[in-house]
């Protein structure tokens, strides 16, 4: 396997998670590849293939369109430490929203909504933190995981137990992959929080850095391989007539949204339509 098989690879088994995780990882490769093969026909290909691995994650797309413009290393190297130094600035805005006894819901795993929680923690506020389990890769039990780390309460449950839950808590926090005109792109399961938030009147908060905005006109919805929905079925003879999908994002119209928390502030939902014309 090459170096850019490897890392497409990588991207693609969901070993790297994490729409700006992806954007990182990527640019470190093309890094090291383009110091060797350059800004050419190598380098188009590669850049390629790596945003086709996780085509619905827009921040590798949005980094991809400002390398092209102005091919070097330095380009590299400057969006690196953009996207490094994107949490600190988050988590201290979105801190100010969570209040001390704060209970909070979140889904997936998000390095951006982690950030804001975990500032809240070190800032002293009491909070603790359901997280739904995120099936089918179970991704929020990472998110569990790293909580328990900060010695944050925290509790794991189903996704299909959000309904019951959301009465108790105080506010959805959660981060994204996209962020479009018509909504919000994140996680299977995203939309059904937001739906239960509504009618629960918990705040439900977005969190993003401002590469997220995505302007694109092909846009996909990526479905990943059914064996990951229900991996006991998946042998010959026990799926006879059965269809099975695994889309792994869904949209959230932004009227579900209360606000969106940047590195450039704490954003109503209209404003960030503004951006996107």
């Amino acid at each position: 396997m090459s170096s850019l098989e490897k890392a497409v690879n990588d991207i693609k088994s969901v070993k790297i998670q994490g729409a700006k995780e992806i954007a990182v990882y990527a640019l470190k490769f093309l890094r090291d590849f383009c110091k060797i093969n350059g800004f050419g026909l190598k380098f188009e290909v590669a850049a390629w293939k790596l945003e086709e691995a996780r085509p619905t994650a827009v921040v590798l797309h949005n980094c991809l369109e400002i390398l092209k413009k102005k091919r070097e290393l330095r380009t590299i190297d400057r969006l690196l430490k953009q996207l490094n130094a994107v949490n600190k600035k988050i988590a201290k805005n979105g801190s100010k929203l969570i209040k001390n006894n704060y209970k909070i819901m979140t889904h997936c795993h998000s390095g951006e909504a982690l950030a804001v929680i975990k500032k809240a923690w070190k800032d002293g506020k009491k909070i603790s933190v359901i997280a739904t389990e995120t099936d089918p890769l179970e991704q929020g039990v990472k998110t569990a995981k790293e909580l328990a780390k900060e010695k944050i309460p925290v509790t794991i449950i189903t996704d299909s137990a959000v309904g019951y839950f959301m009465k108790d808590i105080d506010c959805v926090i959660l981060g994204c992959d996209a962020i479009r005109k018509n909504g919000v792109v994140n996680k299977t399961g995203t939309n059904l929080l937001a739906l239960s938030a509504k009618d629960n009147k918990k705040s439900f908060y977005v969190v993003a850095d401002s590469l997220k905005l995505d302007k694109r006109k092909k846009f996909v919805i990526e479905e990943r391989p059914t064996k990951e929905v229900y991996r006991e079925l998946i042998h010959p003879g026990k799926l006879k007539g059965i269809k099975l999908r695994n889309p792994a994002f869904d949209m959230t119209p932004m009227k579900f949204v209360t606000a969106i928390i940047t590195e450039k502030g704490i954003l109503k939902p209209e404003k960030v339509l503004r951006l996107l014309k």
